[in-house]
């Protein structure tokens, strides 16, 4: 179990990756979410909001597996795996609805 000064460096190694995949992944949720296709059949439209709920997918893995790793679950608090399962959960469903 890391000491007080290492429990906070080990926190900062972990969450600056974090960080950068949850702001890539609400960047691609966001993109998701605001892409509204012209006709029924726009492929364009369609084929975008699958490629950034894919992203989100691609970039949320790496973070889940940081978050739920021992040393993250130890060092690292609920909120940076319940960000994650929102991110998951939000770009599942828009590819549901769409």
């Amino acid at each position: 179990m890391p000491l007080g000064g290492e429990r906070g460096c080990l926190r900062v190694v972990l969450g600056v990756p974090l960080v950068l995949l949850h702001a890539v992944a609400a960047f691609c949720c966001w993109t998701a979410l605001t892409i509204r296709p012209g006709h029924p059949g726009d492929e364009g439209a369609l084929a975008g909001i699958e490629l950034a709920c894919l992203l989100v997918f691609v970039t949320e893995a790496p973070a889940l597996l940081i978050t739920l790793t021992p040393t993250g679950r130890r060092v690292l608090g609920r909120w940076w795996t319940a960000f994650a399962l929102l991110l998951v959960a939000t770009a599942a469903i828009r590819l549901a609805v769409m």
